[in-house]
């Protein structure tokens, strides 16, 4: 991947956003996000009382394909396990449009209080967890049904096709699975239907509802796991000299390690961030153990940046466990990671009025960087995509401090899902009909 000069991209961005087209507001938009806006909301109360994990969306994916073949659809199921895909006919010649839903749900034991909030349990990892739709997802599908009975009840005037994806396990599928949308295109999504450009949304605590945000050029992070294990040799608490600590060489090396970001790599320009979420290492207080393990993630936005780290992290990890007497496994990564979310430059430029138009000028921003991941990357690799955020977080309620998308308490405000319904349709129409090409 070639490093990105965010500020050029923001200017090309400004730039071309001040010399497109004036989009101006579609009645059909507003006509549909009126008729269905008790339907989408009935439909993500239900996904969100239903919760499924990644490539587990069995119910989830029934009711999708049914309500696919009653507007005429003829939907394929099983893709990459639990997938779904339709495409619609236009009744007129055109291009080809992507629009992707993500289905699954996480592992996180519900704390919202709604009435129809999840009582779901499942084993994850080998442990009885709650389930929850705590990052958004069941809006996302419930969005995408709307957009797709819109578009099919105007199909006759409609420019080209219009693929619908809905995609299983975005959070990750279960370990020694494989699942998600690199899988999809794996297995021939992209084969006979190369679309011109995808676009898709994810609702947002850190943006208010009523709001879209969106930039061109990078906007999500790459991520990666790493899983070190450092071995060192059992002995009695009461007597350390008779072994070798790997408690006390984690401990260095999760100190050290912070230094690869902060003073090797030079984030002036793009974030990096390495975290360790899991130090598992001893049973009792008074043995010390023969082994620590540590996981963790690694975030970046520059593929020279995350290669370095990989190099720095297992430098570290080597050394620093030497130094104690203690040997290391260092898997960095372990796992094949998530690539950098990309917003084709252009493609936002030209669909950013689109926004505008949907839900008034003041209402469509810019966002920093984030340094959250989403696989929706690896369809951007294929074709000229578009990922923004919709508001998720109400009146009343700070976007900087309510409950984040993956919390036990998090609240999509039900605004959001006519916002999303309305941008995605009138981005989707726009497209379709070459409003804003050059």
């Amino acid at each position: 991947m070639a490093r990105f000069r965010l500020t050029t991209l923001s200017a090309l961005l400004a730039l071309s956003v001040a010399t497109a087209h004036a989009a101006t507001p579609r009645p059909e938009v507003d006509a549909a996000a009126r008729a269905l806006q008790q339907k989408v909301v009935d439909w993500r109360r239900d996904f969100h009382a239903h919760p499924e994990l990644g490539n587990r969306e069995t119910r989830t994916a029934q009711k999708i394909a049914a309500h696919l073949k009653s507007l005429g659809l003829k939907p394929r199921t099983g893709i990459a396990t639990t997938g779904v895909v339709a495409i619609i006919e236009g009744g007129q010649p055109g291009p080809r449009l992507a629009l992707r839903a993500d289905m699954d749900a996480l592992p996180v034991t519900e704390r919202t209080g709604l009435p129809f909030a999840s009582t779901v349990k499942t084993t994850f990892n080998g442990e009885q967890v709650g389930v929850m739709h705590a990052c958004g997802h069941d809006a996302h599908i419930s969005i995408l049904m709307g957009v797709a009975e819109s578009l099919v009840k105007m199909k006759d005037q409609l420019p080209g096709q219009v693929m619908l994806i809905f995609q299983p396990a975005e959070e990750g599928p279960p370990d020694g699975e494989e699942g998600g949308a690199e899988v999809m295109l794996a297995q021939g999504l992209f084969k006979d239907f190369k679309p011109d450009a995808i676009f898709g949304l994810h609702v947002f605590s850190s943006v208010p509802a009523g709001k879209v945000a969106v930039r061109g050029g990078p906007l999500m992070a790459a991520a990666d796991r790493f899983d070190i294990t450092v071995k060192g040799r059992q002995t009695h608490g009461s007597a350390p000299w008779a072994g070798i600590d790997p408690i006390a060489a984690s401990a260095e090396l999760i100190s050290s390690a912070q230094h690869i970001v902060s003073r090797r790599t030079n984030i002036a320009q793009l974030p990096a961030v390495v975290s360790f979420g899991s130090v598992r290492g001893g049973v009792r207080f008074n043995i010390i153990p023969d082994q620590v393990r540590l996981v963790g993630t690694i975030r970046t936005f520059d593929e020279g940046v995350r290669q370095q780290i990989f190099k720095d992290l297992k430098n570290v990890s080597e050394h620093v466990a030497a130094a104690h007497g203690a040997t290391v496994e260092a898997k960095v990564p372990d796992i094949a990671g998530t690539p950098v979310t990309i917003n084709d430059a252009a493609l936002t430029a030209r669909m950013w009025p689109s926004l505008q138009a949907a839900l008034g000028p003041d209402n469509v921003y810019e966002p920093p960087l984030q340094l959250g991941a989403e696989d929706f990357s690896y369809f951007g690799q294929q074709v000229p995509a578009m990922f923004f955020f919709v508001g998720s977080t109400g009146a009343g309620l700070d976007p900087a401090t309510a409950p984040s998308n993956h919390s036990p308490e998090y609240l999509v405000d039900e605004s959001a899902l006519d916002v999303g319904l309305r941008a995605m349709l009138q981005v989707s129409l726009d497209f379709l009909h070459g409003e804003g090409a050059g």
